[in-house]
């Protein structure tokens, strides 16, 4: 199925997640959730389109969770099924759970709480756990791009984050030598990893952070954003937001939230040892590019608290 895919798309390093995920086990509140939620966006688009109620309820037959990629998945399973008969017929469930959550830019307890997920947190990182170790096992060195490196790091940290044990276990099971040494009774256990150690891993977690509030910002959520800021600690409050906002749409219609929005090309960083100053470039229709966010990362901070600690101080125009 990989083989299949075009490399020179732009959502080409998401379909090989879609791909892995397609033969992972179905966590079932997380797919519920996104049910409910797709039913209500659907039911309320019928509505504003005057559907009525009885054709409502039909229409609402077919709205399931997301599935990307699921009729290419299927037509090259049954090929595949074809030399392989005694593959089981129903073993793909084409689901977006990991990609669901990387195209939300969200963090762990921003997804649950998203979908309202409390009661199966502990089922919502094993699932990440399987991803992560399903995609840096199977996915081929001459499928791997840039991208795709840099989404699988984002992974392992996101569950390291949340609970480092699940990946522990899994890599000393992996490392007998290493299993052996820390049984020694002599042996310390080791110290946790710093946040911002693995770099290319911290970097993507400084961007999806950024690209959330490009997200907000597209649908002129300033009250949210200012939560978002609140949690955070950061400079910005929802005034600030709302009178920025307000600025940017008088003078371009919308942002761009699509693949280019978020790419590496749209996000500055100028590294020190303890900071990174931070530019999120806003995509206008028009091209200009004149308009970013700007934000501090505090490196220190990030490795005491074991989490990305980011201070967002405005939304500017060049």
């Amino acid at each position: 199925m990989l083989d299949t895919l075009d490399p020179e798309s732009s959502t080409h390093a998401l379909d090989v997640v879609s791909v892995i995920e397609a033969t992972l086990e179905d966590p079932r509140p997380v797919l519920g959730a996104q049910e409910h939620l797709a039913r209500g966006e659907a039911i309320g688009e019928m509505k504003a389109e005057g559907i009525d109620y009885d054709e409502r309820m039909e229409l609402l037959e077919d709205v399931t969770w997301p599935k990307p990629l699921e009729e290419l998945l299927e037509h090259t399973y049954a090929v595949y099924r074809q030399r392989h008969p005694w593959a089981a017929e129903d073993a793909l469930s084409p689901k977006s759970v990991v990609r669901d959550m990387y195209e939300r830019a969200m963090t762990f307890s921003e997804y649950v709480a998203f979908y309202g997920l409390m009661r199966s947190e502990g089922l919502v990182l094993r699932y990440l756990g399987d991803a992560y170790r399903a995609l840096r096992q199977t996915v081929p060195e001459s499928v791997r791009t840039e991208e795709i490196e840099d989404l699988i790091e984002w992974l392992g940290t996101v569950v390291r984050q949340t609970d480092s044990s699940l990946l522990d276990e899994w890599e000393q099971l992996n490392d007998p030598d290493r299993l052996a040494a820390e049984a020694a009774p002599d042996v310390l256990p080791p110290t946790p990893e710093r946040i911002t150690a693995n770099e290319r891993a911290f970097t993507v977690l400084v961007r999806n952070a950024m690209f959330r509030r490009v997200e907000l910002a597209a649908l002129d959520r300033w009250e949210q954003l200012g939560e978002l800021e609140a949690e955070a600690g950061s400079t910005m409050g929802p005034e600030d937001w709302r009178a920025a906002l307000s600025d940017y749409f008088a003078e371009h219609d919308a942002i761009d939230t699509g693949p280019d929005a978020r790419g590496p090309q749209m996000l500055l960083i100028e590294k020190g040892e303890r900071s990174w100053q931070v530019q999120q470039i806003l995509g206008d229709p028009e091209g200009d590019h004149d308009w970013r966010i700007t934000a501090i990362v505090d490196l220190v901070a990030s490795d005491d608290e074991g989490e990305l600690v980011l201070d967002v101080t405005g939304l500017v125009r060049l």
